[in-house]
């Protein structure tokens, strides 16, 4: 048990280390503040992208225009005109009248009209400034409507950027007098006929209204970061920019443009909305991607903050809620482990063409969780950080991304040159990765071989043949890369892979196949390039093995080599010595690794050397479910010579060629193979299927040998006439132009 804890931590040391520290460096930068704009800007952002909400019938607005004064030639409201518009609202009966002018002096005529009309109407708030700022002063309310406690603040609350996105529910004055804000006041009136009143949490600074608990914003709430929080703040959840609200013009109440019962059991908020008035603000809904900011009226937030209240008492509508510091921190060092653990899990495909864009989808993909979850979260009333975790998301990715390349390219350069990101993994992860030795374990082995190619290079140039293993060799590796094989080794034309050593998978049999089907593929993209050098096409077979073997270091102090050794890779080989060109075969025991995914073409019962019993090998068509490969079928068209040629053959025993010769006639061609008639009294002439053999043409008249060696496996084709098929796998260029005008003669 304490072994396997300490391979893990070791193995996975670099996630352990660089979550913390990223997380520590992200959370100390918000916490100066650095990243708070950022935040508030994705606010705007998901304020504005959320679904409409219908209007709220509830409140409406008497806005005060330019074109109000221009038409009765004013440039200021007089009490007189205030007292008419004041007396047409109440006959309607609103349930509250909000007066967001100040009227802390006289303004004649009419000023005993309208102090009548505060006196008489129970159901008005007027405004005062209760804060003084800068390039503001406080402003004292109308006196009567003070003594009455009809007056509420209209003090705004603006963030650095300039917007308006906290308000508030009450504050105190100099003296120490508590002062509701001019929203309060409105929504408190309204839910006064729902029977609905403010009552206190006992031992918190919450209190109840209707189906809503309020709690005042600290300083640390969502994206703010040592904010003033002074009074008793909310978060502002506005229902929409300008124009939320249904809004009438003040000529329009004093003409009787609008029915008689329109502020009938509403809010109605008389405040002024040109833009020559300087009452307006920027809110979340202010910024767009083009074009300048644009402004709201006061009026339009003081609605937007009462509508809160009683839609929240009323209906429960959210209210915005936050995290506290040390869940939002967990929060943080929760994506920053996420970016080092995907980083740490993929860190295998360094190799696969794509992999700069699986990394930048991988990027993007986290990006969109992350937002997408926020504002899932935001809909429901949570403001969640998002830059801070996408920060620690993407500096932890980076570290270990910048991790991996150093400590990989130290081993590189230190123990030789590994084929694979996983075996250089394999080095830094374990402890004992470096030491001698190996552990038992079951893979997956493909090997793979060029059919005749040693005999092809005997009549190539060193440069010639170095230059056509380069391309072919190179071409292969990216397809083992992108199925994520080990490369074990290149043997000259032949290769080694491993899939399950060193990082077992659960689809390694399926990869193996895919891989090898892929392989065969390509060899079509190999001999468009060796026709284009005018050189012979190449033919590959491949065969594939699961089985027990040992994987491990194998070597000296001075020199290791990563490998396997065991049985099942010396039956890999002899799987592979049965196929011919373009053929995959593999073994029962990979069949029953991958099941009815992989299609099987033919079955055949095989007795290997080294092997006590007789095994069934499966040649392979193509692997269904997420790989869709398949292998094009090609029929053989044997056809009958006219005048049948003299043959000569040996058995091969690997590359051994047999002493015994025997003679027989080439009696029948197809595009890559042929029929061969042996003299039937002598029975050993007969060879069975799967075994490779060497030939000559023979001169008809003196039997003497008239072209080069030609090499040829023994197909698994019954024939009724007693002879028996073979595949070419190497042919001279003579010998091939020869026997290709004969059979395009016959067809």
């Amino acid at each position: 048990m304490w072994e396997s804890l300490k391979h893990f931590f070791w193995q996975t040391r670099g996630v352990w280390i660089t979550t913390p520290t990223i997380a520590g460096l992200v959370i100390l930068l918000r916490l100066g503040g650095v990243l708070q704009g950022w935040e508030w800007d994705l606010f705007d952002v998901y304020m504005k992208s959320r679904p409409p909400e219908p209007q709220d019938d509830r409140i409406a607005i008497v806005g005060i225009n330019e074109d109000d004064l221009h038409r009765r030639n004013e440039s200021i409201i007089n009490d007189q005109v205030l007292a008419e518009l004041l007396n047409k609202l109440k006959a309607q009966k609103p349930r509250a009248i909000g007066l967001d002018i100040y009227r802390d002096l006289p303004v004649p005529p009419g000023h005993q009209t309208l102090m009548e009309v505060f006196q008489t109407t129970p159901n008005l708030v007027g405004i005062q400034k209760v804060a003084g700022e800068v390039g503001w002063e406080t402003v004292a309310p109308p006196p009567i409507l003070k003594e009455k406690g009809q007056v509420g603040a209209n003090d705004l609350i603006f963030d650095g950027d300039n917007r308006v996105r906290r308000g508030l529910i009450s504050l105190d004055t100099e003296e120490g007098e508590t002062v509701y804000s001019f929203s309060l006041h409105l929504a408190l009136h309204y839910l006064k006929k729902e029977g609905i009143e403010p009552q206190m949490i006992a031992g918190t600074d919450q209190w109840q209204l209707g189906k809503t608990v309020f709690s005042p914003l600290t300083p640390n709430d969502g994206g703010y970061v040592r904010t003033d929080a002074g009074g008793y703040q909310l978060l502002i959840n506005y229902r929409g920019g300008d124009g939320t609200f249904e809004t009438v013009s003040m000529t329009d109440i004093l003409k009787n443009k609008v029915p008689s019962n329109w502020a009938s059991d509403r809010i109605i908020i008389i405040g002024k909305v040109g833009e020559s008035f300087k009452d307006l603000f920027f809110t979340p809904y202010s910024s767009g991607l083009i074009g300048l900011p644009e402004p709201v009226a006061g009026a339009e937030i003081h609605a937007n903050l009462a509508s809160q209240m009683i839609n929240g008492a009323l209906n429960g509508r959210p209210l915005f809620k936050t995290w506290s510091d040390p869940i939002e921190w967990l929060w943080i060092v929760f994506w920053a482990g996420t970016g080092a653990t995907l980083t740490w899990r993929f860190r295998y495909q360094h190799g696969s063409k794509n992999t700069s864009w699986k990394r930048w989808g991988g990027i993007l993909g986290v990006g969109i969780i992350l937002m997408g979850s926020t504002y899932v979260a935001f809909l429901e009333g949570w403001w969640i950080p998002i830059v801070p975790p996408f920060l620690a998301f993407l500096g932890s990715t980076m570290v270990i991304t910048a991790y991996i390349a150093r400590t990989a390219a130290d081993i590189r350069k230190t123990f030789g040159r590994y084929l694979t990101d996983q075996v250089v993994a394999n080095l830094l992860e374990n402890p004992a990765g470096l030491s001698l030795g190996g552990e038992r374990r079951k893979i997956t082995i493909l090997t793979s071989d060029l059919r005749g190619f040693t005999a092809t290079s005997e009549r190539l140039s060193p440069e010639e043949v170095v230059k056509i293993l380069n391309f072919y060799l190179g071409k292969m590796a990216d397809v083992i890369t992108h199925y994520q094989g080990t490369i074990d080794e290149f043997m000259g034309d032949g290769i080694l892979v491993l899939f399950g050593a060193p990082t077992f998978q659960e689809n390694d049999g399926e990869r193996a196949i895919a891989c090898a089907v892929a392989m065969q593929l390509a060899m079509e993209s190999v001999n468009e390039q060796m026709k284009q050098w005018d050189l012979p096409q190449l033919d590959m077979g491949i065969g594939i093995n699961t089985g027990e073997v040992v994987v491990g270091n194998i070597g000296s102090e001075k020199r290791t080599k990563y490998g396997v050794v065991g049985s099942q890779v010396n039956l890999t080989y002899r799987v592979e010595s049965y196929t011919l060109g373009g053929q995959i075969l593999i073994s029962q025991s990979t069949l029953k690794e991958v099941g009815s995914m992989v299609v099987i073409e033919s079955e055949k019962q095989v007795q290997p050397k080294g092997v006590k019993e007789p095994i069934s090998i499966y040649e392979v068509g193509g692997i269904k479910g997420n790989y869709n490969l398949f292998l094009a079928k090609k029929e053989e068209n044997f056809v009958k010579l006219p005048q049948p040629l003299l043959f000569e053959y040996s058995i091969l025993d690997g590359k051994n060629v047999a002493d015994t010769k025997y003679n027989g006639k080439l009696v029948a061609l197809s595009e890559n193979g042929g029929m061969i008639d042996y003299a039937h009294d002598d029975p050993q002439g007969f060879i069975s299927g799967m075994t490779n053999i060497k030939c000559n043409l023979l001169n008809s008249e003196t039997d003497q040998a008239i072209s080069d060696d030609i090499y040829a496996k023994v197909l698994d084709k019954s024939n009724n006439n007693g002879g028996f098929y073979i595949r070419f796998t190497a042919k001279p260029p003579k010998v091939t132009k020869q026997l290709e005008k004969l059979y395009e003669s016959l067809v």
